[in-house]
């Protein structure tokens, strides 16, 4: 889930397809897709809800978290070290991101067709997948 937040946050269309399918077969499509269109999903709970936002801010804007927006973390059962450690995750899911995006992958065809319709219509952002298999 917090790998989808963040690659969506990012526009990065290779992850959100590949992290978001994961979140489908955890859940089911329509929370998978509504974590990548940032619209309240059904299917989290307030600490994953919580999660994907602060994923959201990490990427968008990490200078602008408050000491509110770690408290709220805290208030719906984050220790500090569980709060730590989802930064640093979606602070290497950026990492990976900005690589894709510098180097311009585009999501494998195969990837996009394995996807639920559902999460590859929320996805209207990044590269559009490739034609073919990506060449090794």
């Amino acid at each position: 889930m917090l790998n989808t937040a963040a690659a969506a946050a990012r526009t990065d269309s290779y992850c959100s397809l590949a992290w978001g399918h994961r979140l489908a077969n955890l859940s089911d499509a329509e929370t998978a897709a509504s974590v990548v269109t940032d619209e309240a999903a059904a299917g989290l709970s307030e600490r994953e809800s919580s999660l994907a936002a602060w994923a959201r801010q990490v990427v968008r804007d990490p200078g602008k978290t408050t000491q509110d927006d770690v408290t709220h973390l805290r208030e719906v059962g984050l220790s500090d070290r569980e709060i730590f450690e989802a930064t640093a995750i979606v602070a290497l899911r950026l990492a990976f991101a900005t690589i894709n995006a510098a180097l311009g992958a585009a999501p494998d065809r195969q990837l996009a067709d394995a996807a639920p319709e559902q999460l590859r219509t929320a996805i209207s952002f990044g590269r559009a997948p490739a034609n073919h298999a990506s060449r090794q």
